[in-house]
């Protein structure tokens, strides 16, 4: 019998590469092995885009339609949006019972978020308890595994805290669900800086051509690599994890880059 897995995406815009490589494409895999339950996420969603929400339909649409192109397979795979089912909710208000607000504000995660966002000291409520949101929903479907990035394991770790608790009172209802790590879980932006939406670094999958090239164009390099012939640091460089992903000959750019046969604007 298959294990059972969750995941989902927030709606905060368009989908992006940081999207596909560090969830998107590895979900696709995963429907080969596992029950899978992936989740549009708009009322997390909400944490952070809560002033404008007019384009709200069409993110959760155009989501859908990336994750179809993608791979996800509704024959295989269950698709769910999370507003639509009010049990998320609702199991989210019992399970903010069993967690005190004091280990809510020691998520590192939701802190880093924050400072990002020039929200640290204006953390709402609803933000704040986002992990027990997401406890819900792996919870709600007693997902068994959740694949994630390394800055999710903290509301992961939450969510076992909450199961744990939960069955301790009234009985073993729920599993403690699992992590799997995805391999490109912090793909950078334009700006060296994480991909985030919030940011406003990111290359969209839908992008055309000409704005894709001309971002890459901008993006962040080795700052020690002044000159064309200084020795680069490739491991350091943004740009050379692109290469990893999508060109045929990046041992060749990272060795070229270090031996200083190549600039930054040759890649």
């Amino acid at each position: 019998m298959k294990r059972r897995i969750l995941s989902g995406m927030r709606t905060t815009g368009p989908l992006h590469l940081g999207n596909y490589f560090g969830a998107l494409k590895n979900w696709v895999t995963l429907q080969d092995d596992f029950e899978c339950y992936f989740e549009v996420a708009d009322l997390h969603g909400l944490t952070t885009e809560y002033q404008d929400t007019n384009q709200y339909e069409t993110w959760v649409t155009e989501m859908i339609i990336d994750w179809l192109i993608a791979g996800i397979d509704p024959q295989r795979s269950v698709i769910l949006i999370q507003s639509h089912i009010p049990a998320h909710t609702q199991l989210s208000l019992i399970f903010s019972m069993l967690v005190t607000v004091a280990r809510l504000q020691r998520n590192p995660t939701i802190k880093e978020q924050a400072r990002g966002l020039g929200l640290l000291d204006q953390i709402s409520y609803g933000h704040l308890g986002y992990p027990v949101l997401q406890a819900s929903d792996i919870l709600l479907y007693r997902g068994e595994v959740v694949p994630v990035g390394e800055d999710q394991l903290p509301h992961l770790e939450i969510a076992r805290e909450i199961a744990r608790r939960f069955n301790s009172l009234y009985g073993r209802v729920f599993p403690e669900p699992e992590p799997i790590l995805t391999r490109y879980p912090r793909l950078p932006g334009i700006d060296g800086q994480r991909m985030s939406k919030s940011l406003g670094n990111t290359i969209v999958l839908s992008e055309d051509p000409a704005s894709i090239k001309k971002k890459v164009m901008n993006m962040f390099t080795d700052p020690t690599k002044i000159k064309k012939n200084d020795p680069g640091h490739p491991k350091d460089c943004p740009v050379n994890i692109y290469h990893e992903l999508f060109s045929e000959d990046a041992q060749r750019w990272a060795k070229d880059c270090q031996q200083g046969r190549v600039g930054c604007v040759d890649h």
